[in-house]
């Protein structure tokens, strides 16, 4: 299947799409230093507070979601220890694993900050819905059929899945 040229449309969404994202990023920034943290040290708290697993993160799973060097997580987690916002805990289970908690000052000023983000969050995600009803309805109006809709009995596909055996 061929795909069709750029239109301005798509141009404009995408456009609209970085402008959205930026403008959380740079409020998001802002509310950082208004509270006297760098905005990685408030995406540090937000990926602590946000780790999924069994156990709290490791500075590898804070490198990894920060997508930062290890050695540049160490010295984020030092600063933030210094500051008071988080601590460190040996592995209960392996002595040789190292956590990351928040501590409640850190909560404190990470729950504030989360606050303040929800507003921005809602209009970052009005932008996407529609955006993304705008995509579809380009699409539909190119193709005729929706780039979402189930695809039809006709072609030989079932739009559900074939029911499983007991």
């Amino acid at each position: 299947m061929e795909e069709r040229p750029f239109s301005d449309e798509d141009y404009r969404a995408i456009a609209a799409f970085r402008a959205g994202l930026r403008r959380f990023v740079r409020f998001s920034e802002d509310a950082a230093r208004a509270v006297g943290l760098s905005p990685q040290q408030h995406q540090l708290l937000v990926a602590i507070r946000g780790h999924v697993g069994p156990e709290p993160p490791t500075i590898g799973d804070l490198a990894e979601a920060l997508q930062i060097r290890h050695h540049s997580a160490v010295g984020l987690v030092d600063r933030m220890v210094q500051g008071g916002y988080v601590r460190r805990e040996t592995s209960t289970v392996d002595s040789r694993r190292v956590h990351v908690l928040i501590t409640p000052e850190g909560e404190a000023v990470l729950r504030s900050l989360t606050a303040a983000h929800r507003r921005e969050h809602r209009q970052l995600q009005e932008l996407l819905q529609r955006l993304v009803v705008e995509a579809e309805s380009a699409s539909l109006d190119e193709t005729g059929i929706s780039a979402l809709a189930p695809p039809d009995a006709s072609d030989g596909a079932s739009a559900s899945p074939p029911a499983r055996e007991a």
